[in-house]
């Protein structure tokens, strides 16, 4: 669901480079309690054979991405986040559905993420697009020991 203001912004979805780093990390900082660091990124853009990673643009600028590793025929959902200033827009549930749709072009059968418990908007959002509780993954947050659940469902 976009807003008012969207016929006026220039959207665009493609792969992640190198040179979108600085404003991955600005979507790291202003996202997650634990942000990835730069070599992390560096090393899923150029060493992970599995990895692959959309950004969506703002008007040029970088403000949400995701991140898959498709492994034989299971897709895990390493991360998935947009700047605060643009949630709400629909953009992290498209940048799900293409992650999604990479997926099977890479013939994956199922998608899995986890979720921490006490996140029930990103929740809703997976479970809009098809995904299921599959049970809970104790302490798996080491900033605060918080619980994951783990979701999965099969394109």
């Amino acid at each position: 669901m976009m807003n008012d203001k969207d016929a006026m912004v220039d959207t665009l979805f493609r792969f992640m480079t190198l040179e979108d780093l600085d404003d991955i990390m600005e979507v790291e900082h202003q996202s997650f309690t634990l942000p990835w660091k730069r070599d992390a990124f560096i090393r899923e853009l150029t060493s992970n054979q599995y990895a692959h990673y959309w950004v969506v643009e703002i008007d040029g600028k970088v403000v949400g991405y995701s991140g898959v590793w498709i492994v034989m025929d299971e897709a895990h959902v390493t991360n998935i986040a947009v700047l605060p200033q643009y949630r709400g827009w629909g953009l992290g549930k498209q940048l799900l559905k293409r992650t999604m749709q990479l997926a099977k072009t890479y013939n994956a059968a199922s998608v899995t993420l986890e979720v921490r418990v006490s996140n029930v908007v990103a929740q809703n959002l997976y479970k809009d697009l098809g995904f299921q509780p599959g049970g809970i993954r104790k302490g798996y947050y080491t900033d605060n020991q918080e619980d994951a659940l783990v979701m999965w469902v099969n394109i």
